[in-house]
Formats: C-alpha cells, structure tokens, sequence
C-alpha cells in the first residue's frame, strides 16, 4: 500500500467494516513510537444533533386529514376514499 501524492491511503474494506468506517466517519491518528493508530473520532458536545433536531420540529406537522382506515384502504388500492369532516 502506497501513500498518494495527496497523503492519502485506502483503508482495506475489512478493517473498515470492523471499525464501522462508513463514508464521512471522522477519524482520529494517535502517534506512538514509529506506528500510528487510527481509531473512530469521538464526538464533540453537540456535534451530530443536527438531524435529531430537524426531526423534533417537523414531529407532529404531518396532518393528512384522514383516518388510519382511510389510508390503510389507500395502500391497499381501494380505489374511492371519503375525507373527514373536521
């Protein structure tokens, strides 16, 4: 394995699926001696709550104005639905 002109490596897809390196996983370098260890990067307080706070302000907002019958008569392909009155 070489390192590119970038200072790059491909890490071999078996150490990836062990560690759970998906794309865009940070990752952290530890120096010791004459080797270095690469390990999941911690997250920082606060990092990574960005789609759990998308979904607190859209939960709830979702109102299609029909029953759970409706809908399930929607999916299995009954053909007329009758709305709600409110």
């Amino acid at each position: 394995m070489q390192i590119t002109s970038k200072g790059q490596v491909t890490i071999p897809l078996a150490i990836r699926n062990r560690l759970g390196l998906l794309p865009h996983t940070r990752v952290e370098f530890e120096l010791a001696a004459d080797h270095a260890r690469i390990r999941k990067a911690l997250r920082a307080p606060g990092e990574g709550v960005r789609g759990r706070v998308a979904l607190e302000v859209l939960r709830g907002t979702a109102d299609t104005g029909l029953s759970t019958e409706e809908i399930l008569s929607l999916t299995r392909g009954v053909n007329r639905v009758t709305r709600r009155r409110r």
